[in-house]
């Protein structure tokens, strides 16, 4: 079976406030009903805790880094799911189960076999 990154786009929250127990919640649902095809996964303290991590001039270069993530969008990489599925359409099917995918969105992504 490939495993798939389910990548988690939602508004950029802390998931680990109260006002968000509802909707965790539902992804510990996801959790317990499509444990079987889950490999790894977490959730992601908001934006503003990224750091970006860039080398310039290459390996060894200069290391420089910054404050927050890559670019500032309306919805975050706010988590993600490591799934184990058959195929696209059977990670599709998982991924649309994420409560993510109703109110933001979910890329999944083929991992590369290790």
């Amino acid at each position: 079976m490939t495993q798939y990154a389910a990548l988690t786009y939602t508004a950029d929250v802390d998931w680990s406030a109260p006002e968000q127990a509802a909707e965790m919640a539902e992804y510990r649902r996801f959790g317990e009903e499509n444990a079987a095809a889950i490999r790894g996964g977490a959730a992601l303290y908001p934006t503003p805790t990224a750091t970006t991590v860039r080398v310039r001039g290459g390996r060894g270069g200069e290391v420089v880094t910054g404050d927050g993530p890559y670019a500032e969008t309306k919805e975050a990489l706010t988590g993600f799911y490591l799934l184990e599925a058959a195929d696209l359409d059977e990670a599709v099917r998982l991924a649309a189960q994420l409560p993510a995918a109703w109110n933001g969105a979910v890329e999944v992504r083929p991992v590369i076999g290790r």
